[in-house]
């Protein structure tokens, strides 16, 4: 089985495209954190897809590169109030793949993964 650098759902979505666009987040058009968090889960995509370039975006930890960039190269920490642990963010997104794909619930996988992590890893007592 071969895993892409995607989500299995965003395969063949223009995430999985090879030009990269930059998610402007601090925009007056993204406002809320949810769509914050869920545009950077779309750059994280397109970033390591053309990262990967070379191999179509072929990466079997491709979790593992996703969380590193997140919490190191991204505003995610701030947009969370705290930095993730990076196995715990990998181990999210690992499930939120597999969830993902068996409930197919008619939304993006990026909005779909950031309310679950926005909700994971919200500050005790929000």
């Amino acid at each position: 089985m071969m895993t892409f650098m995607l989500p299995a759902a965003a395969k063949g979505t223009a995430a999985g495209q090879a030009g990269r666009q930059h998610v402007d987040i601090q925009g007056d058009s993204v406002t809320d954190t949810l769509e914050q968090i869920s545009a950077l889960l779309h750059e994280a995509g397109e970033t390591h897809h053309r990262v990967f370039r070379i191999v179509d975006g072929a990466d079997d930890d491709w979790a593992s590169w996703y969380a590193q960039w997140l919490i190191n190269l991204s505003e995610l920490p701030d947009l969370l109030g705290a930095k993730p642990v990076r196995s715990e963010l990998i181990y999210m997104l690992v499930s939120l793949d597999k969830q993902y794909t068996a409930k197919a619930p008619g939304e993006p996988w990026e909005t779909y993964y950031a309310r679950e992590i926005q909700r994971h890893f919200r500050p005790s007592g929000s």
